[in-house]
């Protein structure tokens, strides 16, 4: 391409680099033409050059006949340059607008609905659907498939429900053969702790447990491992509180399986002077009124409006509902002053707690005349566990707890506690305790949601410091997520929620923590009474007798057998082995 200048100077000739195509020729005039109007030609030309070789390019490329040459000027710069529609964009915007429509129709009640997307495409090829057609039996698709997950994961949750509500047989079975020996076994009566070692259940300059539960398994974890964990095993004292049907099982299990050097005390409800009618009133009157025994033990799926309900929020409200929350075991931990009226500072355990690190610093922790030393739970690594505040538990839509609380108050968590019991019986959190309940049974219990915890977070503002994090993992029994390098670092983990570790329904990953504290410290005895606990608990365990005997397998505990026998008298033979095996 070549640019010729007259020697006139009035004339300007663009030609082609073989002279046969003249693209411009420019003419002037016999006037006189300043060079910066030549520099601003010149520059103009310079850029509009090379779209017209990429023009010539393309064409030559793709040749005329296949597009014209704007066509394909337009597909290389782009349909928004020249004002050329893009087709995909055109297709994606009709399709928004055919979804649209249909999003606001009624959908056929009698339409009949493909069962997956590949006969969705078969049909939409055998019946020519228009586009309307196919984006109205899209969205009843969608629709269909997401209340049939949605009542998939309602349904899950609620046979979860039931499974953490409901006693495993095995723990049944073991609370019963306990029992057995207690009404039989002289040893299993034995005084706990013996009387030489009474003084030391008052004595504060050892470290005192508190643990309510009638769970016997759970309690023997919580014990075993608080003393395997611990530097100083012979300043540890347990006082082990029980409900009266569990008392004998759980007697008979501490004293059958001492813990030396540690000290271990059992006691039943029913043995404590001071819980009587007038000092717990509240308490009484939530397990006697029936509105309240509805709501717990009721059918949890009538009146719950579902389609306006999050599966966590659904099951939030179960977990409310287990009937534990209106057990007197569950509210005692407001009335330890009163219990144990000679200590001054407690740590008070849950049953689903497992302790893996010495636990005696935390008797050195100045509380700063605080009455409650836990964990905060709004803030942390995990989003879910630790993210709790006062608005997921209260409804604030009540005008009692939107008047006096802040939905953006920390909460703090129960299931490992110090309590400075000296500081507590000067404060008043046991009246602000039941002054709470009874405001919420007025409501009809819709005040709070969450069991015992909400009433605790009144009744104990202003009375908590905040201990470390490090010293009380939460949420193993709800999320399995659950990061292993912080579960193994931490001095005491806790699993509350639904899937506890003695459950079939706990996360397998997570159990082995818990387990660990079960079986290390069982002698041969203690293992003969576990393994014939599991056939005598087994649903077919007089079959695998038969079975054993006629393979000359014995199970070790011989016994005749009649050709026929009952349930009852099964239970029976096998609950004098018991007595003779243990």
């Amino acid at each position: 391409m070549q640019l010729h200048f007259s020697p006139s100077m009035r004339s300007i000739t663009i030609s082609s680099s073989n002279g046969f195509i003249d693209l411009m020729k420019i003419k002037v005039g016999a006037r006189h033409i300043s060079y910066r109007t030549v520099f601003h030609t010149i520059l103009i030309l310079a850029f509009l050059l090379p779209f017209v070789f990429i023009l010539t390019a393309v064409v030559t490329l793709e040749g005329v006949n296949k597009c014209s040459s704007f066509d394909c000027l337009g597909r290389r710069l782009g349909p928004r340059l020249l004002g050329r529609v893009d087709d995909s964009g055109r297709l994606v915007r009709d399709f928004y607008k055919v979804l649209n429509q249909v999003n606001t129709e009624e959908i056929p009640a009698g339409l009949k609905l493909p069962d997956s997307f590949n006969q969705l495409v078969s049909e939409m090829k055998n019946n020519q659907y228009d586009a309307r057609t196919f984006a109205l039996m899209l969205r009843a698709m969608m629709e269909n498939f997401e209340r049939e997950i949605r009542e998939s994961k309602f349904s899950e949750l609620m046979n979860k429900h039931f499974a953490a509500s409901s006693i495993p047989k095995g723990i049944y079975c073991l609370s019963l053969r306990l029992t057995d020996e207690y009404s039989s076994n002289a040893h299993a009566r034995k005084q706990l702790p013996p009387p030489e070692l009474l003084p030391l259940l008052s004595d504060n300059s050892y470290h005192h447990f508190i643990l309510s539960t009638d769970n016997i398994l759970a309690a023997s974890v919580v014990v075993a491992s608080a003393v395997q964990s611990s530097r100083q095993p012979e300043k540890i004292v347990f006082h082990v509180i029980t409900d009266k049907k569990t008392y004998a099982g759980m007697h008979s299990w501490f004293a059958l399986n001492p813990v030396s050097p540690a000290i271990v005390e059992v006691k039943g409800v029913h043995q404590f002077d001071w819980l009587t009618r007038e000092n717990v009133p509240v308490l009484e009157a939530v397990e006697n009124q029936n509105g309240i025994r509805n709501y717990y033990h009721g059918n949890h799926i009538a009146g719950a409006n579902l389609s306006a309900t999050t599966p966590r929020t659904f099951a939030s409200k179960l977990q409310a509902r287990s009937p534990k929350y209106i057990s007197l075991l569950n509210h005692l931990r407001i009335y330890i002053p009163e219990l144990f009226p000679n200590l001054d500072k407690v740590v008070f355990l849950d049953d689903d707690v497992v302790i893996q690190r010495d636990l005696s610093p935390l008797w050195e922790i100045d509380l700063g005349g605080k009455v409650n030393g836990a964990v905060e739970t709004c803030k942390g690594e995990d989003d879910w566990v630790m993210s709790k505040r006062f608005r997921n538990y209260f409804n604030f839509s009540h005008p009692l707890v939107s008047k006096n609380l802040d939905p953006e108050e920390c909460a703090w968590a129960y299931g490992m506690n110090i309590f400075d019991l000296s500081t507590w019986r000067k404060t008043n959190i046991r009246e602000t305790y039941h002054s709470w309940l009874k405001e919420n049974l007025k409501s009809n219990l819709t005040m709070w949601k969450l069991g015992t915890l909400p009433p605790a977070l009144i009744a104990f503002r202003g009375h908590v410091h905040a201990i470390d994090p490090r010293w009380h993992m939460l949420g193993l029994g709800y999320q399995n997520n659950t990061n292993i390098e912080s579960v193994s670092r931490a001095a005491v983990i806790h699993y509350n929620g639904q899937s506890k570790p003695w459950l079939q329904i706990g996360f397998e990953h997570l159990r082995p923590f818990w387990t660990k504290s079960s079986n290390r410290r069982q002698d041969t005895k203690q293992r003969e009474y576990m393994i014939f606990t599991k056939f005598f608990c087994s649903s077919n365990f007089f079959e695998i007798y038969l079975r054993r005997q006629a393979e000359n397998s014995p199970l070790g505990w011989n016994f005749p057998v009649p050709k026929s026998i009952s349930s009852l008298e099964i239970l029976q033979t096998t609950t004098s082995i018991i007595i003779i095996t243990a």
